[in-house]
């Protein structure tokens, strides 16, 4: 994001722990382990320093990928002056909250991500209803964590690029 030209921070939730390790499947294990209203708590407090800062222009938005989409769609509904929020194949918040959300969102899912993806009727139902502002996009052939260019069994670098060129270009219409 920083590369892009947005004030960019990215809170380590595992910092409580000791700092996310090298090796995900002990980083999944921790995530586990994690109080999940003080992590949300930590993300709210990283929303209000952003939006504290001098350099700031007031607009907030939050990108996440996989256990972090899960967290940008939490954001999206706790805070209700975050102004944008992208989600790349993360667990939908429950669709009773979708009425909470006021930020716009963009939500990108892998085609083949049976486990994540049996969540998004009852989510994008919930969203019409309660007039959110969001699209949706699912990419044909591509698996779960399709933009993780550092595990060749899942990376679909076509999807990738299209996913984060339409990110970018949320994020200039949305923040800037």
């Amino acid at each position: 994001m920083a590369v892009e030209g947005f004030i960019a921070l990215a809170p380590d939730a595992l910092s409580p722990m000791g700092g996310t390790p090298a090796d995900s499947d002990q980083a999944r294990d921790m995530l586990s382990k994690l109080d999940a209203q003080k992590n949300l708590n930590n993300f709210i407090n990283a929303v209000e320093h952003l939006k504290s800062r001098s350099d700031c222009n007031g607009k907030i938005g939050c990108v996440g990928f996989c256990w972090g989409g899960g967290m940008a769609n939490q954001l999206a509904v706790n805070v209700p002056t975050l102004s944008a929020a992208v989600s790349f194949y993360g667990r939908q918040p429950d669709a009773n909250d979708a009425s909470k959300i006021k930020a716009a969102l963009q939500l990108h899912y892998g085609g083949l991500d049976e486990r994540i993806n049996a969540g998004i009727p009852v989510y994008e139902e919930a969203l019409k209803k309660a007039g959110v502002n969001y699209h949706l996009f699912i990419y044909d052939g591509a698996q779960h964590a399709f933009n993780n260019d550092t595990a060749p069994t899942r990376y679909n670098e076509a999807a990738a690029k299209l996913a984060w060129s339409r990110t970018i270009n949320f994020f200039k219409e949305k923040l800037i």
